[in-house]
Order: C-alpha cells, then sequence, then structure tokens
C-alpha cells in the first residue's frame, strides 16, 4: 500500500476539503484526488463522498480511518529504528486549525531546516501511548490531575495559554459586546457537541462550566465546525468557545462574532509532552523556541485546578516534570 496515499487521506480527512488537504501537503487538487483514487482502487472500496461543503468520510472510509494512523506510526517506528537523526520531527498538534498547529508553525519558520511530520492524533490517551512508544517525539495536550502518573519515560511542560473567545451569530444578545466576563455567561447556553467525549478539553470546559454556571449543552453529534457555524448564524441562543489563535473561516453572510472572555481571563493550558530518551535533535530546538513565548499563568486568568503548573521548557531535567493524568492508567 502507497503511504502517501495513506498519509493523503488523513489530511483530506481532517481537512474535509481537497483544496485544505492540498495546502497542507504542498501539492495540487489534482495530485490529491488522483492519490485518493489510487487508494479507494488499492482497497476496492470508495472512502469519500463528495458533498457541497467538500468531502466526508463513507462507512468504509471511517473504519479506514483507525488503521491509517497505524500504519503510518509502524512505517514511522522503522524508520526510527533505522536512522533516528534523519528523519523529520513527527508533532501531534489535535487539530490542523488550532493554536498548536500554529505554534508550530512558528518553528517552522523561524527553523525553515527543520523537517516536520504533523499528525493529529484523536485524543490525549492515544497521544500519550504514541509519545512512550515513539510513534511521534512530541504531542501538544492539556495535561491535568487528579488520579494517575504519566510514564516515567514521558515528560511534560505547559508551554502556552490560549485566551477562550465566545463565537456567537449576528442575532446574540452578546453579539455586539466588546468583551464579557465569564460571570455574564452564567445561564447562556454554550454547545460543545458530544461534549468532547472523555478528553482533556472537555474535562476543560466542564470545569469552566462549573466554576462560573454556565449551561454546557453537550447534546448532538459533532458534524465539524462547518455545521456549527450554520447553527450559530442561525440562532439568537447558541455559542460556542474558541480559542484566540484558532483559525476558522465561515460563510461572509454568516457574520459570527468572536467576543473576548476578561476578568478572568479563561485560558486553554498547552502543555508539549515528549519522551525523555527521544533522540531527535529538533525536540530540544522546539523546546527552546517553545520556552521564548509569555510564561504561562498570567495575573488575571483562570484555568482548572487540575492543571499542570507553570513552568519553561528550557534547560534539561529541572523542567522535565512528573504530572498528574485524568486518563486510565498508562503504566
Amino acid at each position: 500500500m502507497d503511504l502517501d496515499g495513506v498519509r493523503t487521506f488523513l489530511a483530506v480527512a481532517d481537512a474535509g476539503r481537497i483544496t485544505e488537504a492540498a495546502d497542507e501537503l504542498a501539492l495540487t487538487q489534482q495530485a490529491v484526488s488522483k492519490r485518493i483514487a489510487a487508494l479507494e482502487r488499492d482497497l476496492g472500496t470508495r472512502l469519500f463522498v463528495r458533498t457541497a461543503r467538500g468531502v466526508r468520510l463513507t462507512d468504509d472510509g471511517r473504519t479506514f480511518l483507525p488503521h491509517a494512523h497505524d500504519l503510518l506510526r509502524v512505517a514511522r517506528a522503522a524508520t526510527t529504528a533505522l536512522r533516528p537523526e534523519r528523519r523529520a520531527l513527527r508533532v501531534d498538534v489535535l487539530g490542523r486549525r488550532l493554536a498548536p498547529a500554529d505554534l508550530l508553525r512558528d518553528f517552522h519558520r523561524a527553523h525553515p531546516d527543520a523537517e516536520l511530520d504533523v499528525v493529529t492524533l484523536p485524543d490525549a490517551d492515544a497521544a500519550v501511548a504514541a509519545v512512550r512508544s515513539g510513534a511521534v517525539d512530541t504531542s501538544f495536550r492539556a495535561v491535568a490531575a487528579p488520579g494517575r502518573l504519566l510514564p516515567d519515560e514521558v515528560a511534560a511542560v505547559r508551554v502556552f495559554d490560549e485566551p477562550l473567545q465566545l463565537l456567537v451569530g449576528p442575532a446574540h444578545p452578546l453579539a455586539g459586546a466588546a468583551a464579557v466576563t465569564p460571570a455574564r455567561l452564567a445561564g447562556h447556553r454554550v454547545w460543545i457537541p458530544s461534549g468532547g467525549g472523555d478528553t482533556e478539553w472537555a474535562a476543560y470546559y466542564a470545569g469552566l462550566a462549573a466554576a462560573f454556571g454556565i449551561v454546557l449543552d453537550t447534546t448532538g453529534p459533532d458534524f465539524g465546525f462547518e455545521t456549527m457555524a450554520d447553527a450559530l448564524a442561525a440562532s439568537a441562543e447558541v455559542a460556542t468557545f474558541v480559542g484566540e489563535r484558532s483559525r476558522l473561516l465561515w460563510p461572509a453572510g454568516h457574520d459570527l462574532r468572536r467576543v473576548p472572555v476578561r476578568d478572568p481571563t479563561p485560558v486553554y493550558p498547552h502543555s508539549l509532552l515528549w519522551r525523555r530518551d527521544d533522540p531527535h535533535p529538533d525536540v530540544a530546538r522546539l523546546r527552546a523556541h517553545l520556552g521564548r513565548l509569555p510564561a504561562p499563568g498570567g495575573e488575571g486568568t483562570w484555568v482548572p485546578p487540575w492543571t499542570l503548573s507553570p513552568s519553561r521548557p528550557q534547560g534539561p531535567v529541572e523542567n522535565e516534570v512528573i504530572v498528574r493524568w485524568t486518563g486510565p492508567k498508562l503504566r
């Protein structure tokens, strides 16, 4: 099976549009379409169907998705065993439109010689397991207590606090606000479809809602941001949270509004995870680059009490802290 085709499949599945996947892969749309068509011929089934908004996975495509991730992990592990010093740095960013991907783009602009392999793993448990096994070199996650320790092999440090914003449609009563306080959101409906499942960001939003009396609506399946944008544009009641650095696009007619949340500012605590004995030289370069960001834990911000205490990714062992984890026990 052509692994380039598998990588292209994952990029299209993540983006939901061939155009965005082509940009991400630095390919033409025609080249992306040809790779997908070749992979579908090899597998003997359709993986995507076209929609008015782009493409979506077929049932067979959804079935193939976790296996595609596994194929690339095995290929990376084989490459690592043979030539660890010459391969790309593998980084999990949760989502290609979210802040960690933006931080990684900044790193690449500062270090254009650094070869990167960017992946999006489904949840923090998968990310921690991938770092521990060497399937990825680093991952951006929110690491938390109470409960269980990360594996001894995995280090983590909080590197970036991303302010949250309220995203609403033009008819929402807060659409014209220059900013809102978390207390002002009490009683308002904030929609997080499916609640994020058993993920670190679901735990974060649940803590935020409990702290400030926000009504967290987790009903309905998550059909992606495009469906969310349609719902926000048509509603005078529904709102959602987005990160300040999230790169989101919506039709001009939707007229969605980003409203800063302040006093205090809820921030999403992004931490960098890496394996302590990872030999890749760009792990240290990435940590040093992130160490030049503003220190997390600033005055006037809010994070859940389980958040990893602020620390910088500079220096050796003293900042490589063992942290507590909310997921299943990993060792």
